[in-house]
C-alpha cells in the first residue's frame, strides 16, 4: 500500500500498519487523474471547477477501486490516470502478472498504453522513473509507431473546440458534438496540457461508402482497452514485457508498486469523435506471490534483531527492501524493522 488518505488525517506522524491484515488483488486507491480533453471528460467522474487534482483522484478511487467496476474516461491523446496496489505486484517469471479491464468490444478498440513504476525514493509517490510495457505494435507495426510524440492541448474558451499542436509539426482539435454538452477540457487542470509518450498508428477506417461506419481495430496483445473484458490473456499484462520508453532498451524489474494507464492515439473517428481509453478496474493475477515477496523483505529484516524502541537507530528500508541510511524524512509508507509504518510529515 502507498497511500491512503485517510490514514494522513492523523495527528501522530507515525501510524502502524497491520501485517497480517488481508491483502485485496485489486486496486486500492488512485494517485492521479490527469486526463487530456475529450467528450466524457468531466462527466466519467463528474467535475466541476471546484475540484482539484486530489478530489478527482478521490472520484476515481471510489469508481475503480476495490472491484467497483465503474468507468473512467482518460479522453484524447496523452490523457493518464495512475493507480496502486495495497502491496507491490511482483514480476513471476513467465507469467502474466496484472489484468487491467476497460470497456471494448470488438470492432471499437481504443487501446492505451501501460506503464510501471518502482517507488525507488521510498516517498510513497509516483515520482519515479516510469517503464513502458512494450505491445504488439513494436514489432507489427515497425516505422509506424511514433517514439518521443509530445502533444499540447490549448484551451479556447467555454465549450469550444480544443485545438491541438504536437512537436511532429502537426495540428488539429478534439471537437465537440451535439450529443455531449458539457465542457471537454478538465476543469480542475488550467488552460494548457502538455502529454509525452509513445503514439500508435491510428486504427480507425470507414467502412461505409455512403455515410459512416467506423471500426476501430485491435491490436494483438499489450494494450488496455485493446480487447473485450471477456479474452482475459489479451487484457494481461507481463512485467518482463518492460522497456525504456524512447531508447527501446529491456529492463528488469522485480515489481511494479505504481502502474499508469495512458490514451495512446491520436484521432478523431467521424462521428464517434475522439478516440479515448477507458478503465474500470485491474487485478493483481499472483496475489499470494506478490504478497509473499514482500514479505520475504520484512522476514530478512526481522532476522537482524534489532530493537524496536529508537526510532532514529532502528533499520529503515523504502517498500521495496533498499535499506535507507537514516529514518525517512518525507511522507509516505516504510519498513522499519520489518513492520510497515507510515511517516506523515
Amino acid at each position: 500500500m502507498k497511500k491512503i488518505l485517510t490514514l494522513l488525517l492523523m495527528m501522530s506522524p507515525f501510524v502502524w500498519l497491520d501485517a497480517n491484515a488481508q491483502n485485496s488483488k485489486y486496486i486500492v486507491a488512485v494517485d492521479e487523474y490527469v486526463p487530456a480533453p475529450g467528450q466524457f471528460i468531466n462527466t466519467l467522474p463528474s467535475a466541476t471547477a471546484d475540484d482539484t487534482p486530489a478530489t478527482m483522484a478521490t472520484k476515481c478511487t471510489e469508481r475503480i477501486a476495490n472491484n467497483a467496476g465503474q468507468l473512467v474516461t482518460l479522453g484524447a491523446y496523452g490523457g493518464y490516470l495512475t493507480f496502486h496496489f495495497d502491496h507491490p505486484v511482483v514480476n513471476v517469471k513467465e507469467k502474466m502478472d496484472f489484468l487491467i479491464n476497460g470497456n471494448t468490444f470488438t470492432g471499437g478498440s481504443e487501446p492505451g498504453i501501460v506503464m510501471v513504476s518502482q517507488d525507488e525514493n521510498g516517498n510513497g509517490i509516483p515520482d519515479d522513473t516510469w517503464y513502458e510495457l512494450s505491445g504488439s505494435a513494436d514489432v507489427d507495426s515497425i516505422g509506424k509507431v511514433t517514439y518521443g510524440y509530445e502533444i499540447t492541448y490549448t484551451k479556447q474558451g467555454e465549450l469550444a473546440n480544443v485545438p491541438w499542436t504536437d512537436n511532429q509539426g502537426a495540428t488539429g482539435e478534439v471537437p465537440r458534438n451535439g450529443f455531449h454538452k458539457q465542457e471537454y477540457f478538465p476543469l480542475w487542470l488550467g488552460e494548457s496540457l502538455t502529454f509525452k509518450g509513445t503514439l500508435l498508428p491510428k486504427n480507425g477506417r470507414n467502412t461505409s461508402t455512403t455515410g459512416q461506419n467506423w471500426v476501430l481495430s485491435a491490436l494483438r496483445y499489450g494494450y488496455i482497452d485493446n480487447l473485450p473484458n471477456d479474452d482475459v490473456e489479451g487484457n494481461s499484462f507481463n512485467l518482463e514485457w518492460a522497456v525504456e520508453p524512447v531508447t527501446r532498451q529491456h529492463v528488469d524489474l522485480t515489481h511494479a508498486d505504481f502502474i499508469r494507464v495512458y490514451t495512446a492515439l491520436n484521432q478523431v473517428a467521424g462521428w464517434l469523435g475522439e478516440t479515448s481509453t477507458e478503465i474500470t478496474g485491474a487485478e493483481d493475477l499472483h496475489l499470494e506471490e506478490s504478497v509473499n515477496w514482500h514479505t520475504g523483505i520484512k522476514e530478512v529484516l526481522q532476522a537482524n534483531g534489532n530493537d524496536d524502541t529508537d526510532l532514529n537507530q532502528a533499520i529503515w528500508c523504502s517498500l521495496d527492501g533498499r535499506v535507507l541510511q537514516t529514518k525517512p524524512t518525507q511522507r509516505g509508507i516504510y519498513l522499519r524493522n520489518g513492520k510497515k509504518m507510515i511517516i506523515n510529515q
